[in-house]
């Protein structure tokens, strides 16, 4: 496979190269924030009030469905007075137990790990809040303890449905007094990221389209993707595992101020150096920031100077910075441009970034 950047302005090839229609499944995200917050609305997950505050909120769920915990915690902030924990695992910690309360997500509600630590949630006592499809087996879990349950249905890979999942998550926090999050800042959300589909909608040609010209920066590239504030932890690790998944590409995800303390070495390693004699060039590192309004002064100072000895040492550097007041906003317009630059790239490569066969393949091996 070959990066060839002109298809990505061949309005022939982005169709043929996509028939799972991967680009449309981005486009959709305006609406899954607000058919997410409906189904979040209708199913009553204001009733989680009555539950009282939870002494820690246990959100567990694997892929996208486990990013669902990391965008949540984001959102609620270091001042959240309960404890946000993300759980990508079959094993609920010995800790959890009949006074937190258990978010299990799921865009498939079959996942095994998912299934598993909701049963345990049950038999602990603890409180349980099922965001799955009607019909699942993680549905079924929730409905035999009668615990709530919202009802999404998504379509095509599970990770093309981010915001329908994130949303009901994000309103039973609000529900439980844990951040604030009314529905105007859920149609704030939307229309971000309308205007960011629009922004980079196939027919707008690569050097006015954002989604397209980072995936040109990140192309023949290892991307090093580096966060500066939960917020931007957050879209960093969408950011790679949409390079991973759609892209079938290697990325590195990481956090400042932990990356300064071992993938910053990376900068004066093997792929920092561009042999400029060479008959073909190689696959150099790419230092990816993903900044914020909201950083710690001292995450600010590691940031800049980080990005300083990479240029010093001529390796490229791409920066994208939050925008919006609410947190979910600033998410909003980092995950989206992250999600369309995953796309793009793969239709770059010829890549169909719909399918992901050896996760399907991993998949079937471990369950036989």
């Amino acid at each position: 496979m070959t990066w060839e950047p002109g298809r990505l302005d061949d309005q022939r090839h982005l169709a043929e190269a996509d028939p799972g229609g991967m680009l449309l499944a981005v486009a959709s995200s305006a609406a899954q924030v607000r058919t997410g917050h409906r189904a979040a609305v209708e199913a009553g997950v204001d009733r989680l009030a009555g539950l009282g505050r939870p002494r820690a909120v246990v959100v567990a769920g694997m892929g996208t469905a486990g990013l669902t915990g990391d965008i949540l915690a984001a959102v609620c902030g270091n001042g959240v007075p309960a404890p946000i924990v993300t759980l990508r695992s079959y094993q609920l910690p010995g800790w959890v137990g009949a006074t937190d309360l258990v978010i299990a997500v799921s865009a498939t509600g079959d996942e095994d790990e998912t299934v598993s630590v909701a049963v345990q949630a049950v038999r602990r006592g603890c409180a349980l809040l099922a965001v799955c499809p009607p019909g699942s087996p993680l549905e079924a879990v929730a409905v035999q303890a009668s615990a709530l349950h919202v009802p999404v249905r998504a379509e095509g890979q599970p990770r093309a449905n981010l915001w329908l999942l994130t949303i009901p998550v994000v309103a039973a926090a609000s529900a439980l007094g844990l951040v604030t999050a009314g529905p105007e800042v859920f149609e704030r959300v939307a229309a971000i990221l309308e205007d960011i589909a629009h922004r980079c909608r196939p027919s707008s040609e690569s050097f006015i389209n954002p989604g397209k010209s980072l995936a040109l920066d990140l192309a023949e590239s290892i991307p090093m993707i580096w966060g500066s504030s939960p917020v931007a932890c957050a879209a960093a690790r969408r950011l790679a595992s949409q390079l991973n998944e759609s892209g079938k590409y290697p990325a590195i995800f990481g956090e400042l101020p932990e990356a300064g303390h071992n993938q910053v070495a990376a900068l004066e390693g093997p792929l920092a150096e561009r042999d400029i004699f060479a008959d073909e060039a190689g696959p150099t590192l790419r230092l990816v920031m993903l900044r914020d309004v909201e950083e710690h002064p001292q995450v600010t100072r590691q940031r800049e100077t980080a990005l300083r000895l990479a240029t010093d040492r001529d390796v490229p550097v791409s920066e994208l910075t939050a925008e919006g007041v609410h947190p979910l906003e600033r998410l909003a317009t980092l995950i989206g441009l992250a999600d369309y630059a995953g796309t793009y790239l793969a239709l770059g490569y010829d890549v169909d970034p719909t399918p992901v066969a050896t996760i399907t393949e991993l998949r079937t091996r471990v369950s036989q």
